[in-house]
């Protein structure tokens, strides 16, 4: 033990002695709200990206890559700080969305900034030698938790602005100007080069010219013209970076890492969106399902990663402190809970204890995603959601679209997870909700009216949910009688109310038995065949009186299923009567 230890005090002194022309450089790349699916090399065929294409093919692709968070701060302080940003009590994009009257709970509070406890990857590097630079989008705090308040000896952008941009020269053209300039001025000293991204990142705005080149997609698909030439821009960025390493013979000597700080951004929320479509995972941005949270990740270190390798193995950017720093030959005194990826860039398996990750969002996404938490162990997947304990779990290996729900089929498995998952919570502090007094669930309108969207129900079962926008926005796979959805509401101006349906319903799939019920008042219907799931018609069901002010409950519940599925359901209408 003694002589192992000698060992390896000598090889860490020998590695921060090594001459600056063999120390490892890094170039590490994030960009912002980039989906697992956009670029050519993880299957897109409607954006165009050689550069990244040809990097991936020149290192080694993650198919199983993942961000710390579905936003953007808490994943970029796991990347800082090689932590779950629960850890970090930083779960959320900083400030943070505030909390609303229409949330059954409020949010924790969490800390602004980075927290100045934490020792971060530049300020480890720095101090075993290593020139730092920061370039781009920071997010992490403001005055005393800037970049070079951090452990970055240089800021371009991060929290302070930058001049004026050239005619015709974009954002993204102009962050990979400023990486240049800092690569051409420490091509002699081993440096770290954090360069953050704003694109992909609303609001899109993109060079006419490159917009010209492409076609409005189908719906369902990529096919965001401006999107597109946003990340033709980012390709070119990446491209460029790339060549200057080689144009400065760095290439051999620097590790390249390029990912995104979470999933692509597939829902309305702004002029020009939804920006991408993130299929074949589910959903996207704001979400804890595999479009929120698994992100493109490619790593390029010569004579380590094998050129055009692919490894499986569930990674997270709470790795990359850890990794970059054994790559580097660094010690830190520092903890993590990420652990060193090395092993997979050599084609290895990672060692044990990995053997799940973690993740905790209690908060209400701009995007429409519920709070929740989560847990990947293997190739299971278990989600925990905040407001009301449900569970989901799926086989990713068998299913990465989380369309399958196994929470009743594989019992036994969820249990396990469910322990696991509350066990971590309770392990790193994780922080929790609590009740919202204010909360008012589907308010009447003052015309009496009270309107039951799809995006408030609560859904009871196995397969039934909340399909958001832009494509569907509505309560959908209904393919199964137990399942179920209730709504709560309330009332003002009591009286009597016409109940209005929006239902669709698939060609030849009609004729499934519905009950609608308010406390003791029942409605039934037979659903109507209107010719596509997704064109939905407006029926009157019958009325209903609520004779008092308070809050209310409704439930819908198939009592037969005649086909495949019961229907779409949009939203549900109790509309003022005197009939």
């Amino acid at each position: 033990m003694k002589n192992t230890l000698l060992a390896l005090a000598l090889s860490l002194f020998l590695a921060a002695r090594l001459p600056a022309a063999e120390k490892l450089n890094v170039v590490f790349i994030l960009a912002d709200d980039l989906g697992w699916a956009d670029l050519g090399c993880y299957g897109s065929k409607y954006h165009r990206t050689p550069n990244l294409d040809r990097f991936a093919a020149s290192g080694m692709r993650f198919t199983n890559g993942y961000a710390a968070c579905p936003v953007c701060s808490p994943t970029r302080a796991s990347i800082m700080t090689g932590k779950y940003p629960a850890r970090l009590n930083l779960t959320d994009w900083l400030p943070g969305r505030a909390d609303r009257p229409d949330q059954k709970l409020l949010r924790p509070v969490i800390a602004q900034q980075l927290p100045a406890s934490e020792v971060t990857l530049p300020q480890a590097l720095k101090a075993a030698g290593y020139v730092t630079g920061h370039i781009g989008k920071w997010h992490l705090g403001g005055k005393g938790s800037l970049p070079e308040e951090r452990g970055f000896d240089s800021n371009v952008g991060g929290e302070k602005a930058l001049e004026p941009v050239p005619a015709r020269e974009d954002l993204t053209d102009r962050l990979t100007t400023e990486a240049e300039k800092f690569i051409e001025a420490n091509r002699d000293k081993p440096f770290f080069l954090y360069l953050a991204h704003h694109a992909p990142h609303i609001p899109l705005k993109a060079r006419p010219e490159l917009v010209a080149k492409y076609q409005k997609g189908k719906p369902g698909e990529q096919g965001n013209p401006i999107y597109a030439a946003v990340l033709e821009s980012l390709d070119e960025g990446v491209g460029r970076m790339l060549k200057k390493l080689d144009d400065l013979k760095l290439a051999e000597r620097t590790l390249v890492i390029f990912t995104s700080d979470n999933g692509g951004l597939c829902v309305i929320e702004g002029p020009d969106t939804p920006a991408t479509i993130n299929s074949p995972l589910r959903e996207g941005k704001g979400y804890l399902y595999e479009g929120g949270i698994r992100v493109p990740l490619i790593v390029r270190w010569a004579g380590v990663t094998k050129a055009g390798s692919i490894s499986t193995e569930p990674v997270c950017s709470i790795d990359f402190m850890p990794t970059i720093l054994e790559a580097c030959g660094v010690k830190s005194e520092a903890e993590f809970d990420g652990v060193s990826i090395v092993p997979a860039l050599k084609g290895e398996s990672l060692p044990l204890p990995r053997n799940a990750l973690f993740w905790h969002y209690p908060h209400y996404s701009n995007q429409g995603g519920k709070p929740g938490s989560a847990v990947r162990h293997g190739n299971y997947k278990l989600i925990e959601f905040l407001e009301n304990g449900r569970r989901e779990m799926f086989d990713l290996r068998e299913d990465p679209g989380e369309t399958n729900n196994l929470i009743e089929s594989n019992e036994v498995t969820a249990w396990y997870l469910a322990n696991v998952l509350h066990g971590w919570r309770k392990e790193i502090g994780a922080k929790m909700m609590e009740p919202n007094p204010k909360f008012v669930p589907n308010p009447q309108a003052t015309d009496g009216s009270i309107l039951l969207h799809s995006r408030t129900a609560e859904v009871h079962g196995v397969m039934l949910r909340f399909e958001p926008l832009p494509h569907k926005n509505t309560l959908g796979y209904w393919v199964r009688a137990d399942d179920w959805a209730s709504w709560e509401f309330t009332v003002t101006k009591p009286g009597k109310f016409e109940v209005e349906i929006l239902q669709g319903c698939g060609q030849g799939q009609g004729g499934s038995e519905v009950e609608v019920a308010v406390g003791e008042q029942k409605l039934k219907f037979a659903v109507e065949d209107t010719g596509h799931f997704q064109n939905f018609k407006a029926r009157t069901i019958g009325t209903v009186t609520l004779e008092k002010p308070g809050r209310y409950t409704l439930t819908v519940k198939p009592l037969k299923k005649a086909a495949a599925a019961v229907m779409d359901l949009r939203s549900i209408t109790f509309k003022p009567t005197t009939k």
